[in-house]
């Protein structure tokens, strides 16, 4: 009895110690597969204007074109418009906003929306044939993407939206 009792135990300390391996094995090899989908990603960007070709609207419509190669749902609306031109030292800026919701059937006025800011950049030291610099940011972040260098992620806007409906939530008037 005490024979089976052993072999009883020691057969299911196996069957564990295999079945740990083989999710191990699957975990890793699952990891490995999507690093892999990742490094084959190349950044979606389009062709931007010339700094000579530029104008406030052709900036806003290649923004929107821009915009057309994120892989979002087809329920998110945007809508951009032309905020502000800053003048520097050696170049302009150029700022938008596209601004991003979710309307329903049943709540066709947005509780919350999130935005995303492009700047525009015409330098006035390089040659007005190179194209205009491009950069963009969200509103809840400080970190400056670039449209050749990133991979723009529908969660982004999704978190922006989720903690403003829970700041909403908590503040009480």
């Amino acid at each position: 009895m005490d024979k089976e009792n052993e072999n009883a135990a020691l057969e299911a300390t196996v069957e564990m110690i295999v079945a740990n391996v083989i999710r191990g094995a699957t975990e890793q090899f699952l990891a490995l597969q999507k690093k892999g989908k990742e490094a084959e990603y190349v950044a979606k960007n389009i062709q931007w204007t010339t700094c000579k070709d530029f104008t406030v609207e052709r900036g806003r419509q290649q923004i929107e074109e821009y915009i057309s190669t994120w892989e979002v749902h087809e329920s998110w609306l945007y809508w951009s418009e032309f905020l502000r031109e800053e003048e520097l030292m050696y170049s302009k800026r150029y700022h938008y906003r596209v601004l991003w919701s979710i309307p329903t059937r049943r709540k066709p006025i947005p509780q919350a929306t999130a935005s995303v800011y492009f700047v525009i950049e015409i330098s006035k030291i390089k040659p007005a044939t190179l194209p205009v610099e491009v950069f963009f940011f969200l509103e809840s972040s400080r970190l400056i993407l670039r449209p050749e260098q990133c991979r723009f992620r529908e969660k982004w806007l999704k978190d922006i939206i989720e903690n403003k409906l829970i700041l909403k939530r908590r503040l009480t008037f």
